[in-house]
């Protein structure tokens, strides 16, 4: 394998379940503290109405079986080869000139530890799922697949997530800016990267849900006052817009003992999504028994405010909100101008004068193309044996290198021993 420069592939499912992001990303240099970089390619492939509802399924509680979890399993790892291939085909680049893939596919349960993070013991570890199946993918590709990355790091104690900030780190560093990298995808999560850049001052763990109660309580508003059939959530933010906020309803959603918890944390559907909007709306059901507008948008509205308060409680119980110069908000949720309002009015009242900024100019990299970058560059440093973790981040005994190799068409080099290699 040519150790520089390389091409190597990301692959990303979300927990917005919006698509596949699919990108390219040439690197160049050993050392993750001074690798030059471009993004050769990037687009997001819509999934399958179908899938995504197999999904959906899969997500819940006594939702899926054994057999439609295989299944489902194999029909995402087509999936992410088919828009891999879409990718290279029109970025005209070959298989062959792709060193390795790294996907992440699309996490069905992630589960924290319950207990102390950074130990072995198996009572204090938790667990985590992401279907797409790698050998599916390196069978279509012929490219060689770094997959399951957040594993590892749960086996050590860890929390398995953020996986994004030592990426960051690598990726999106600006010296003398302390940065805040928020994203809004189905849940929210931040990246703080001090403006030093000293590794050991890097913060990173999840603020709440980002977008997954809204999208989630927009369907069931379309579905109640007769509306299928759009786009399926509530683009620019307009219902919730109109709506007005229930200081009520968000106290007992912000009372949710998530938002008490130091870091390292981690969250996800199985705590801010569907079920806990069935919960929701059981509580709230003689006020939207009658199908009214103004009720629905109202409850959005309060769900709009729970991610912007959630955001900015977390900057402000857990965050040097002094050195924070500047907020970078990416994910799906930073197309949403009422989401971005709310934000922009929470911080500023929780921590003050930080410019809050959106868009590829701000962040340096197409924001929605953050993530799947991430993780071409984690198949990077497994290729190299190097760790892409960092345990102040995540909680887990030590740094690992993440994923599971799976090799492409031929025999192909595998991935190199190197530091960390047997941690």
């Amino acid at each position: 394998m040519n150790r520089s420069p390389c091409l190597v592939g990301g692959l990303l499912s979300g927990t917005s379940m919006d698509g596949i992001d699919a990108l390219l990303l040439r690197v160049e240099g050993d050392d993750p503290g001074a690798l030059a970089w471009e993004v050769v390619a990037f687009d997001t492939f819509p999934w399958a109405e179908e899938l995504r509802e197999g999904m959906r399924r899969a997500m819940s509680v006594g939702g899926t079986d054994a057999r439609g979890l295989a299944r489902l399993h194999v029909e995402l790892g087509q999936g992410f080869a088919e828009a891999f291939l879409q990718l290279l085909e029109t970025s005209g680049t070959a298989p062959d000139e792709v060193a390795a893939l790294g996907s992440h596919g699309q996490t069905i349960w992630h589960e924290p530890p319950p207990g102390a993070s950074g130990s072995s013991r198996a009572s204090a570890r938790g667990w985590t799922l992401q279907l797409g199946d790698a050998s599916t993918l390196a069978e279509r590709t012929g490219i060689a697949v770094v997959h399951d990355f957040r594993a590892r790091d749960m086996a050590a104690g860890g929390h398995g997530a953020p996986l994004v900030p030592w990426a960051d780190r690598v990726l999106l560093h600006r010296p003398g800016v302390g940065r805040a990298l928020q994203n809004l995808g189905g849940m929210g999560n931040v990246t703080f990267l001090p403006a030093s850049g000293a590794w050991d001052e890097i913060l990173a763990f999840d603020t709440g849900p980002g977008v997954a109660l809204v999208d989630a309580a927009f369907r069931r508003a379309e579905a109640a006052l007769g509306s299928t059939g759009g786009s399926g959530f509530d683009v620019d933010g307009r219902r919730a817009a109109r709506g007005r906020v229930d200081e009520a309803i968000l106290a007992g959603l912000l009372a949710d003992p998530f938002f008490d918890m130091p870091p390292p944390r981690s969250t996800g559907r199985e705590r801010f999504g569907d079920a806990r909007l069935e919960a929701l709306l059981a509580e709230l059901a003689p006020r939207l028994r009658e199908a009214d507008t103004g009720a629905w948008d109202d409850l959005l509205a309060t769900l709009v405010e729970l991610t912007a308060r959630s955001v900015a409680r977390a900057y402000r119980d857990h965050l040097p909100v002094e050195g924070i110069h500047q907020v970078v908000l990416a994910g799906g949720g930073a197309r949403n101008p009422t989401l971005v309002r709310a934000i922009e009015g929470a911080l500023s009242r929780e921590i003050g004068g930080a410019a809050v900024e959106t868009g590829a100019a701000a962040l340096g990299v197409d924001p929605d193309a953050r993530e799947a970058a991430a993780f071409a560059l984690l198949a990077w440093a497994h290729l190299r044996g190097i760790p892409g973790s960092l345990p102040r981040v995540t909680g887990a005994a030590g740094p690992r290198v993440l994923g599971s190799y799976v090799p492409g068409a031929g025999p192909g080099p595998g991935p190199e021993p190197g530091p960390g290699a047997a941690g």
